[in-house]
Parts: structure tokens; C-alpha cells; sequence
């Protein structure tokens, strides 16, 4: 009776992984001859398991990744990509997003940069950290809609708090003067404090003439191109490889 009414405490107080370590230990014979402190030690680290993986499936799940089931582990690392695994390894850390440094992935169409972005968002979200996948398309558009109806300040605080933002599809089409005002406004927030990751189709010494206007443009550039780690993707197509 008393092993029930210390069950259900611990599901109204929502420790779910405490709830079920508790619930195991009373049909497992074998904890009995445990000690107390054994015993709790175990419930306790059920619950702070629980927790991460909580925490780490609500990131996943705000990050909104184009490939969900990317990850770092599946890297293909095929002769002529242009990928080293040293590189990655240390990328993969995350201790560049702590460090607020960028990361730019270039690339022909194909060639892996979307998936290698996203990849490098789950393991950030892995690492406790907070991370938004968006098309630059989308946050233009996001952004114009957001000057309309009065919400632009509050949504460049939301991306300025972001640990890591990945712009996909860079440089498909020229920006209007609104759009580069806009994106060095958001890009300004995190210069020092946060890290972005960018994938284009063209390659960086391209992107100035991408943005049209000198002055911007030279601004825009400093807060992105500055201590950022570059990956250029070589090769054929890796959607010619993928079997119907």
C-alpha cells in the first residue's frame, strides 16, 4: 500500500523516470538485497536520463531539421567529397557553437550541404544546445510578414537567443535593400554571442557580389565570413547514389 501511494506521488509530481525505476525495483527480486542507497542512486539516475532525453527530443523537435536523420555518424566520407574526418570530428564537438564561431558548407546542388548542416544540428541539440533550421527564402519572408503585423522585434530576439541557426539555400536569388537590411540585422544580434551556419551553392568569394550593395554587403560579410569554419562539398551528385 505504501509502495502505491509513493508510485502515484511521484507521478503527480511528473517524475516520470523516478516513477519507473521505483516501479521496477518492486518486481525485481534482486533489489531487495541492495542497500538504500544503492537503491535510490538508481532511481535518481533513471530520472536524470529521463530528463535529457526529454530535453533532447524537445530540441530536436524545435529545431525543425529538413533531415531529421542526419547525423555525423552516417557522414559519407567517399574519396573526392572533400570531407576530412579529423575536420568533422572536431566540428562535431560543438565547441565551435560555444565558442560563437560560424560555419559555412559550399557545395553544387546535391553535393550534401543540406544534410551535412543538419547533421551538425542534431548533434548540437544532442549537446544541450538550441538550434533553428530555416531556408533564407523563408526567413525573408518570415521577416517581411513580421514588420506587417508588428512582430519583428520579438522575433529578432527569438533568433538572437538561438545557439545555433542554419540558413539553408543561400544565394539562389538576389536580395531586395529590405532583405539585407534585415539580414544584417539579424545576423548583427548574434555576432559574438551565437553561431550560424550557412549552405550556398556558391562559394564564398561570390557571396559580396551576391549581395549587391558594397557598404552592406562588407557589413554583412565581417559577421559571418570572420573566424568561420569553411566546407567546400566536391563530387558527383549524392542523390545519384541513392538506390529507387
Amino acid at each position: 500500500m505504501l509502495a502505491h501511494h509513493s508510485l502515484t506521488q511521484l507521478k503527480a509530481l511528473r517524475l516520470d523516470g523516478m516513477a519507473n525505476a521505483f516501479e521496477e525495483q518492486l518486481v525485481q527480486p534482486g533489489c531487495t538485497e541492495l542497500s538504500f542507497e544503492e537503491r535510490i542512486a538508481m532511481i535518481i539516475d533513471r530520472e536524470v536520463a529521463c530528463r535529457d532525453t526529454k530535453r533532447v527530443d524537445r530540441l530536436l523537435k524545435q529545431a525543425k531539421l529538413k533531415s531529421t536523420g542526419a547525423c555525423l555518424e552516417d557522414v559519407d566520407y567517399r574519396k573526392g567529397r572533400g570531407l576530412e574526418r579529423k575536420s568533422l570530428a572536431a566540428l562535431g564537438s560543438g565547441e565551435w557553437i560555444r565558442q560563437h564561431q560560424n560555419c559555412l558548407i559550399t557545395g553544387a546542388t546535391g553535393s550534401g550541404k543540406t544534410w551535412l548542416a543538419c547533421a551538425f544540428g542534431n548533434a548540437a541539440c544532442r549537446q544541450g544546445l538550441s538550434v533553428l533550421y530555416i531556408r533564407l527564402p523563408r526567413l525573408f519572408e518570415e521577416l517581411r510578414i513580421a514588420h506587417g503585423d508588428g512582430t519583428f522585434g520579438k522575433r529578432l530576439s527569438a533568433l538572437a537567443k538561438t545557439d545555433l541557426l542554419l540558413i539553408d539555400d543561400w544565394g539562389l536569388a538576389p536580395p531586395t535593400a529590405a532583405q539585407r537590411s534585415d539580414l544584417l540585422e539579424v545576423l548583427d544580434d548574434r555576432v559574438g554571442t551565437r553561431s550560424t551556419l550557412i549552405t550556398s551553392q556558391l562559394p564564398v568569394k561570390h557571396w559580396h557580389e551576391y549581395l549587391g550593395e558594397p557598404t552592406l554587403a562588407d557589413a554583412i560579410l565581417d559577421r559571418i565570413v570572420h573566424s568561420a569554419h569553411e566546407i567546400a562539398l566536391t563530387g558527383e551528385s549524392m542523390r545519384k547514389t541513392v538506390k529507387p
